[in-house]
């Protein structure tokens, strides 16, 4: 699973992030459509749409990122690990949209007061809630949070500052669509690649290590397994008991 002198391999890397970068995008289109079908419907029907439409890209992003993952931990209980990214999904959707709907009916300040630890809890929200998968199989699975976080991170700067400059008053609909692909497009291949840097880092460390086992503990009316017995030294045979010839 690695290359020559200890580095992380380029292989898995490229693998990660080209399904990540796909399962991104394709996820992406869904709000981006949604959000686009209900500009002229009232903040109630925009919120719950979008939220439910992050739930979808969730689970496609889940998907991708899991597919990946069970090539380099069988163990990864998949469709816990999906219902989560998406469960993180939506709920990164619903405190990004927060603030927005609340513009103009409360004061400037405390509205960025409200903005600040929102967009930290986006920022980590998919992590932590990966991380409660990845503990029990992975050394170290913490640094997944700040990881990832900082691939959202970077992603979104880098979406923000493609759309930003090119978005204009006055476009047609057909360029702010094709302006935002280029965005979420650019997005998703810089966190899938800042994310599975970090990913092949755990799993090289772990490989080294050891991977972990998930924990299991015995069912009712079963008795947990008894621990494992340590070979015993092959016994020489007795010098008595051999013959001369």
């Amino acid at each position: 699973m690695s290359e020559p002198g200890g580095r992380p391999s380029r292989r898995l890397w490229a693998r990660w992030t080209l399904a990540v970068t796909a399962g991104e995008v394709t996820g992406f289109l869904v709000p981006a459509a949604v959000g686009a079908a209900t500009a002229d419907a009232s903040q109630f029907v925009q919120l719950v749409s979008l939220v439910a439409a992050g739930a979808v890209e969730g689970t496609l992003l889940g998907v991708s990122q899991g597919w990946v993952l069970r090539g380099m931990l069988p163990e990864l209980p998949l469709g816990r690990w999906v219902r989560l990214t998406a469960l993180a999904a939506a709920c990164a959707w619903l405190l990004a949209m927060i603030p927005a709907s609340l513009g103009g009916t409360v004061p400037t300040a405390a509205l960025i007061a409200l903005m600040v630890p929102a967009g930290i809890a986006v920022l980590l929200s998919i992590g932590y809630v990966q991380w409660r998968v990845l503990r029990d199989l992975l050394p170290h699975a913490g640094r997944w949070i700040p990881g990832t976080a900082a691939g959202w991170l970077a992603g979104l700067a880098v979406f923000t500052g493609i759309t930003t400059p090119f978005w204009q008053p006055g476009q047609d609909f057909m360029t702010i669509a094709l302006i935002g692909m280029l965005g979420a497009s650019a997005m998703a291949v810089t966190m899938a690649a800042v994310t599975g840097a970090v990913m092949v880092r755990l799993v090289m460390g772990a490989a080294g290590g050891g991977l972990r086992q998930p924990v299991t503990s015995p069912g009712p009316g079963q008795s947990p397994p008894p621990p494992p017995h340590p070979e015993e030294p092959e016994s020489e045979p007795d010098p008595a008991s051999k013959k001369p010839s």
